[in-house]
């Protein structure tokens, strides 16, 4: 039932309207409902209608179909407070039946969401499931997973610590208070040596005291010196799961952060009318479909220009080899190689979701110090021939911003809570007109009539953004003024997506994208560095 909720009903199944009457389309998940509804028979149970919704969205998830198991689980739950009066009718109390099942319903949508990176729409379910049964453990479950994910580690603790009450045998559920505590310390250590630190890293390590092991025959790096040879030849090495000497990590990086330091919080790029420009999107540590968009669309130069999206890092397991490549061919064609910051270039995701992690591993703490550095310098939005505004996750909570106002945002610092740096990190189209609370629980969902307001107040024609996974790996919205490319293909390797591309010819600045499927990589598994409580509560 709920896989038809994309099939139209036959004519002669739509009720007619009585004289002088429209008649009333179901929304998609009206219709799914429906279909179940008339499935049963007058007999039935009412919440057994609730139960077979569940059950489909349980199989749909199963098959990392999120977004239809969330259908599923909102027709559970419609069917739950509809109660046995499908009529509409109270029952004679004055009260309806309800479902003692619908705490799980919010709990598994929650859990939906969590998988979706909707953490907004995660916390509002699980806070849903709460109410409906104060003591059912997986709601404080998936709501402490939820904060944690949004980087609110003592909103998390008070749930996992209500979790231990009431499940006190439960060992998971100790391991993750465990692991909260701990994680809440650190982060006040962290804040109390803050202020004893007067230097950045940038100005203290010095490149001298390393060495570089007398059998190392990898790709070498000089200062001032970079060429397509050597990123070529870094590719290859990489490729080869073989880790380019300390040393000369540590040197891209430092040359990257003097680079960045003299670029502005929006960069404008001219592409000449005979010539071409590529715009690629999230790559999330997928280091082997990185390459195999090279591949296919050349490799960087001068004459094949490109611009990188932001989320570089995360998630995926080879996060290092990609921002390497990347700050590699950045200081190769500095004018030509563009880099964007995304939501995951800053310290919390990186904790979370594993770039922190692989980094400490595969070099050690002070390398992934200066990465963090980096990231606060990296530009966060580009316009392209005075006409197209290229941003990681898209627009803002108020009208008439302007590229003047955006230039003046300081972008060398973690993001705060809200503002224009983090709208533009975290924030989501949506269809219709307005704004409504981010999914997400950080940023905004504008509306068409944002982006309206938004290219008309600065004379430009479109806006190009990331941050959300596509079927395609991309999806042109709000009547062909906004376009969203994702360019990480089955994503975690879960999610049987394409990714792809957006090339531009300077003349016409008409978008052509191209999709892309994903390619083999090492046996290594997405978030293999991540936060282990994460990885084990998002099922990863």
């Amino acid at each position: 039932a709920v896989l038809a909720l994309t099939r139209h009903r036959p004519s002669c199944e739509r009720p007619l309207a009585s004289h002088g009457q429209a008649v009333r389309k179901r929304l998609p998940w009206q219709q799914a409902k429906h279909n179940i509804s008339v499935a049963m028979t007058a007999e039935e149970a009412p919440f057994a209608r609730a139960e077979q919704a569940k059950n489909e969205g349980n199989e749909l998830f199963k098959k990392n179909n999120y977004v239809k198991a969330i259908v599923a689980y909102t027709i559970a739950i419609q069917f739950s407070e509809d109660g046995a009066d499908d009529d509409g009718l109270d029952t004679l109390d004055g009260m309806k039946e309800k479902n003692p099942n619908i705490q799980v319903y919010y709990a598994n949508r929650a859990f939906c969401h969590l998988k979706m990176e909707s953490y907004g729409s995660a916390l509002s379910d699980a806070t849903k499931a709460i109410q409906a049964k104060p003591d059912f453990p997986k709601g404080y479950y998936r709501r402490g997973s939820a904060y944690l994910a949004l980087g609110r580690p003592k909103d998390a603790l008070k749930d996992f610590t209500q979790l231990c009450k009431l499940a006190p045998s439960d060992k998971d559920a100790r391991e993750k208070l465990k692991a909260c505590q701990k994680q809440v310390q650190q982060e006040k250590f962290a804040l109390a040596i803050a202020s004893d630190k007067t230097k950045p890293m940038s100005e203290t390590v010095v490149l001298g005291n390393m060495d570089v092991d007398s059998q190392y025959d990898g790709p070498v790096y000089e200062s001032g010196k970079v060429t397509p040879e050597f990123c070529e030849q870094l590719m290859e090495w990489q490729r080869q799961e073989k880790i380019v000497a300390k040393k000369y990590a540590y040197a891209i990086v430092l040359d990257m952060i003097q680079l960045l330091k003299n670029l502005t919080t929006l960069v404008d790029i001219d592409v000449p009318e005979d010539k071409e420009f590529t715009v690629c999107g999230d790559v999330h540590g997928q280091y082997y479909d990185l390459l195999n968009i090279w591949k296919i669309n050349g490799l960087p130069s001068e004459d094949n220009p490109y611009l990188f999206n932001g989320d570089f890092v995360d998630r995926g397991s080879f996060s290092s080899e990609v921002i390497l490549i990347l700050f590699a061919w950045k200081l190769c064609y500095p004018q030509h190689m563009n880099l964007s910051r995304g939501n995951h270039e800053t310290r919390n995701m990186n904790k979370l979701y594993g770039f922190e992690g692989e980094v400490t591993k595969k070099f050690d703490e002070d390398l992934y110090t200066l990465f963090c550095e980096a990231f606060c310098l990296l530009p966060l939005c580009h316009v392209i021939n005075k006409k197209v505004f290229v941003v990681h996750g898209g627009l803002f909570s108020t009208d008439n911003v302007t590229l003047d106002a955006i230039r003046k945002v300081n972008r060398d610092c973690e993001p705060p809570d809200e503002g224009l740096m983090t709208e533009m990190l975290w924030s989501d189209p949506q269809g219709g007109k307005g704004r409504t609370p981010s999914k997400r629980g950080v940023g905004v969902a504008f509306g068409e009539d944002v982006t309206d307001n938004f290219l008309k107040t600065n004379d430009l024609k479109l806006v190009i953004r990331s941050h959300e996974m596509k079927e395609e790996g991309y999806e042109v919205e709000h009547s062909g003024k906004l376009i969203t490319v994702f360019s990480a293909p089955n994503y975690c390797d879960q999610m049987g997506n394409k990714g792809a591309f957006i090339r531009f010819n300077g003349k016409t600045l008409e978008p052509k994208m191209t999709s892309f499927a994903a390619v083999p990589h090492p046996n290594v598994r997405p978030m293999q560095y991540a936060n282990p409580m994460l990885g084990s509560m998002f099922g990863m």
